[in-house]
């Protein structure tokens, strides 16, 4: 029996097995809105609200920048679906990362967790107003770093051990104090998301020297 938990901008079904977790992506389609987050038999369908999708947006572009001036190759795959049938786990990230597998899936899209590397990091916005609890979901993908985003601060957590850890320092960006970045996009809200990119690739290239 399917039992189900509502609120405005999700809702939850229980005891959901995996072909109908399956089908439903296939209806749902690529073209939409809603993500989705399966843990084991429990489904998440969320319906991200501006404010979420405003922070997504900034830190995505905050990670590319720091990329660009660190000269660092990588890709980015969005909230794409990645699953794994044999561990019960699914679930479509705020976006998506890859740095230190980048030359092994470059210019591919077939990407499968059942032969590929998973990604490198992770991004999470307002985590702690998610229904599901992510992170044994991310584990169970083998994804090594997430960075959680809530309320004015981030927070880098890596996999040891199959479970997350709180790190200061982040595996991708390890020589940069990362979570000091909610300060620029403070201290730059009212300037515009130019100003806030250029205050990061400035602060990047003064911590080099």
């Amino acid at each position: 029996m399917i039992g189900v938990k509502n609120r405005a901008d999700r809702v939850v079904l229980y005891n959901i097995s995996w072909q109908q977790f399956e089908n439903l992506l296939q209806d749902l389609g690529e073209s939409r809105a809603a993500r989705i987050a399966y843990d084991d038999g429990n489904l998440e369908i969320m319906t991200p609200l501006p404010e979420h999708e405003h922070y997504k947006e900034v830190i995505s572009d905050l990670v590319k920048d720091i990329a660009d001036t660190l000269d660092l190759d990588y890709e980015s795959y969005g909230s794409t679906t990645w699953k794994r049938e044999s561990r019960m786990a699914g679930l479509e990230p705020d976006n998506c990362f890859y740095f230190q597998n980048e030359a092994v899936i470059r210019g591919r899209l077939d990407l499968d967790l059942n032969q590929d590397p998973p990604p490198d990091l992770a991004l999470e916005i307002d985590v702690t107003s998610k229904s599901l609890n992510r992170f044994p979901i991310y584990a169970r993908l083998g994804v090594p770093e997430i960075w959680c985003y809530d309320s004015g601060e981030l927070k880098i957590y890596l996999l040891q051990n199959g479970e997350y850890v709180e790190s200061e320092t982040s595996l991708v960006f390890p020589s940069l104090p990362i979570r000091e970045l909610p300060r620029f996009i403070e201290e730059n809200r009212t300037e515009g998301r130019r100003a806030m990119r250029k205050a990061v690739r400035g602060w990047v290239r003064g911590l080099l020297g």
